[in-house]
């Protein structure tokens, strides 16, 4: 009889019920705004609240999930999230990209954030507080449609022509109706233009100015100033905008 060949289709399949358990935990709490209780988790995953008791106190002692004071529901901890960043890649273009950030928040005298591209999302995996008394900060962590958020749309304009027609045939079925109308010319204005500059959605009187950074031809990240004009403040949108361009081509270059 003939050897199994190693990566033949036929494969098998391994059970380990307490991992799963706890990663669909993980992956129900990471999916809500708000804590669950025991008795909604054990609804929600399907199974008894004797079953996931355990493993609740295990996720909670480790740091994965905490309870807020004086609450008996649960909430995910940014572990998971620390431990992502600690990649070798996302943590390589954070020590790039941190020190440049700080420059460019102190020139412009504006936050900045980076985000990078997860799934259908663009989430925030750093952050620069301004060095003035206001500015708009965006949280680490916080995450939007891909397709809704300026930075999303550069990291969409800047990928390999399947990828971002796959992106945006995809991801644009969770806009509302009116966000989809002509977002294709606007991804194709974003690429021939080099960075994009989009008042933003959510907070009336800043503009969101982003630009990609690239690597092997394509936008691993963005870098994004939500532009706000204040009086006292003299480097205008137009500078800010060369002076984070001329960031995101030197963390592109040194990312190398």
């Amino acid at each position: 009889m003939p050897k199994q060949k190693v990566g033949a289709s036929t494969a098998t399949a391994y059970n380990a019920p307490a991992l799963e358990k706890g990663l669909d935990i993980l992956e129900l709490l990471s999916s809500v705004s708000q804590p669950m209780s025991l008795a909604e988790i054990s609804q929600a995953v399907a199974r008894s609240k004797s079953e996931i008791f355990r493993m609740l106190h295990v996720l909670e002692r480790r740091g994965y999930l905490e309870r807020p004071a004086g609450s008996d529901h649960y909430r995910l901890t940014n572990r998971l999230f620390r431990l992502g960043m600690e990649r070798p890649p996302l943590k390589g273009l954070l020590d790039i990209a941190m020190p440049l950030m700080h420059q460019l928040s102190d020139d412009t005298q504006q936050s900045c954030h980076l985000v990078v591209p997860s799934e259908e999302f663009m989430v925030v995996i750093a952050r620069i507080d301004p060095p003035a008394d206001l500015g708009l900060v965006v949280r680490i962590g916080h995450r939007r449609p891909i397709l809704s958020a300026t930075s999303g749309l550069v990291l969409t304009a800047f990928q390999l022509e399947s990828v971002r027609e796959r992106w945006l045939t995809d991801y644009i079925k969770v806009l509302p109706t009116k966000e989809r109308e002509g977002l294709r010319e606007r991804v194709a204005g974003i690429a021939s233009k080099g960075y994009a500059a989009i008042s933003s959605l959510v907070v009336p009187g800043i503009t969101d100015v982003s630009a990609p950074v690239m690597h092997q031809g394509v936008a691993v990240a963005a870098v994004t100033i939500p532009y706000m004009k204040r009086y006292g403040v003299e480097v205008s949108q137009k500078q800010a905008t060369q002076m984070l361009l001329g960031v995101a081509k030197t963390i592109t270059g040194r990312l190398g």
